[in-house]
């Protein structure tokens, strides 16, 4: 993972409520959509869906999902409220004239998923979630498998050279190549998204490479969630507090 240059000690402060020259880029679970026992139960609501598309149309489409999840399951949980999104940590991303570039899968994709899927036969609870280009083991409904499923996935990481993607009680390995720094970063290169200060929202680990991309290019992230080391400028309490937020940019 990257260098975080925050400290859990320090007091990260609100972010500004400012509409003219940012450009937003937003996790979806423990940011946009609260964190579910299983992925398929976050569903759409309507305070979510209205909050993106005021938002979208105040800062003239410069606004993307950048999330683990496919974009077809964040077209899903926000309602096909955003053009631009991309999916599976980079991997997939989609433009604003709703064309999609997609990474090819890794072999070792496949490989992972049989050993994933044996592994959660006979373990109720774990949950394996294929997304073509990478694939997820989720055992926050058997919590007590955690260490034996961070033991297959180390051991398959090494075995296929597949990237390891940790999460809130999920251990993902997917094709190498791309994060959603790289997502943040292509954005940032192309229409209506160039020239913009790029602001990334996000609540996890795999955020750290949005927030350290939006810095890199002038911008900032905002961190979701309890302090800790981070390398965003600013911090959210929560989901309520994000779209409360959202809803003031919209407005501003």
């Amino acid at each position: 993972m990257p260098s975080h240059a925050g400290a859990a000690a320090l007091l990260l402060p609100s972010p500004p409520v400012v509409a003219d020259g940012i450009a937003l880029f937003l996790d979806m679970d423990g940011v946009l959509a609260p964190m579910a026992p299983t992925p398929d139960a976050v569903v759409p609501t309507v305070r979510r869906t209205a909050a993106l598309k005021a938002v979208e149309a105040r800062l003239s489409g410069r606004v993307a999902i950048v999330s683990g999840r496919t974009i077809a399951e964040i077209d899903r949980i926000s309602d096909h409220a955003l053009m631009s999104g991309s999916g599976v940590h980079g991997l997939e991303r989609r433009l604003k004239d709703g064309s999609i570039e997609r990474k090819t899968a890794d072999a070792g994709v496949a490989q992972a998923l049989e050993a994933f899927e044996e592994f959660a036969a006979d373990r109720p609870g774990v949950i394996v979630e294929d997304k073509g280009v990478s694939v997820g083991l989720h055992y926050r409904q058997a919590p007590d498998q955690a260490g034996a499923a961070q033991d297959l996935a180390a051991a398959l990481q090494a075995e296929t050279g597949l990237t390891s993607q940790p999460g809130h009680m999920v251990l993902e390995l997917k094709t190498p190549g791309a994060d959603k720094g790289t997502a943040v970063t292509a954005f940032m290169q192309e229409a209506p998204f160039k020239g913009a200060v790029p602001v990334m929202l996000g609540d996890d680990l795999t955020d750290e490479y949005g927030f350290e991309a939006a810095a890199a290019l002038g911008g900032y992230g905002v961190l979701v969630g309890p302090e800790r080391e981070t390398a965003a400028r600013y911090r959210l309490d929560d989901v309520d507090a994000v779209l409360t937020w959202l809803e003031a940019v919209a407005k501003a």
